[in-house]
């Protein structure tokens, strides 16, 4: 007969062997026993202005702090535009850029060779942070059928035949699978943001990123209790709390109150 206690405390010194890397958000380390799991891949989504930059500003600025490299890959925002926002919380992402623990590169999602860039930046083991935000026009960019519809590659430009998009949904997904597949083989911990349209009901645009990534936190405004919330809706290797936290926005990011 399996004895429970002793099976909890066996899992219980598992999770809490584990190794932590910091959110860099106040009150959610605590949430998540120490941090996000190191070498996860997390998805970070909400509808638009509930913070999903902030928290990728946060998250890369604990671990700059602490002497670590990182990488943020932004399809949304030119970089200038992104320094400027992170100033604005006090966090001096230009200093780190400038002495070269900090990579900020724009990609620009009409570019077919978008997936590619990424492998290639990626594959720096350098890193041991890394943002990609957001997902959503990753998503939205066509995969290509050449060799008369027996192989598909990631753009137009990656062979030499005649080569046909691929328009549809299930075929764009692509993209993401092979992406998270590459991040799910580097040591780097890695925060993925996509944005979710208003009404919908998934976690994401694509609605696929949230089954491949480790852990899923969503944030969202409560807009009759004039309210931000912050929800761990998944993290593996970790126990925590399903209900949903009250934030605020404060002039150093966020924060859990």
């Amino acid at each position: 007969m399996i004895n429970n206690f002793s099976l909890n405390s066996s899992i219980n010194a598992v999770v809490d062997s584990i190794e932590r890397t910091s959110t860099g958000v106040e009150g959610l380390d605590d949430l998540l026993n120490g941090g996000y799991p190191k070498g996860c891949i997390v998805l970070v989504s909400g509808t638009p202005g509930t913070g999903k930059t902030i928290i990728c500003f946060q998250f890369l600025y604990a671990g700059l702090k602490s002497g670590g490299k990182a990488l943020y890959l932004s399809s949304d925002e030119p970089i200038q535009n992104l320094l400027q926002e992170a100033e604005k919380f006090n966090i001096p992402l230009k200093q780190y850029r400038d002495n070269d623990q900090l990579k900020l590169l724009y990609l620009d999602p009409s570019n077919g060779d978008i997936y590619e860039d990424i492998k290639r930046e990626i594959s720096n083991t350098e890193y041991s942070r890394i943002v990609i935000d957001s997902l959503s026009p990753l998503a939205e960019t066509p995969i290509w059928m050449v060799n008369n519809g027996q192989e598909i590659v990631p753009s137009a430009d990656s062979v030499n035949t005649v080569s046909y998009p691929i328009e549809s949904i299930q075929a764009k997904r692509m993209h993401l699978r092979r992406l998270i597949g590459d991040l799910k083989n580097i040591p780097a911990t890695v925060l993925l943001t996509s944005e979710i349209p208003e009404g919908s009901r998934s976690l994401s645009r694509d609605s696929v990123s949230e089954f491949l990534a480790d852990g899923i936190i969503l944030l969202d405004l409560d807009t009759t209790m004039d309210r931000r919330k912050l929800t761990i809706r998944k993290m593996r290797k970790t126990k925590h709390t399903l209900k949903p936290q009250n934030i605020e926005i404060t002039e150093n990011g966020i924060k859990i109150i």
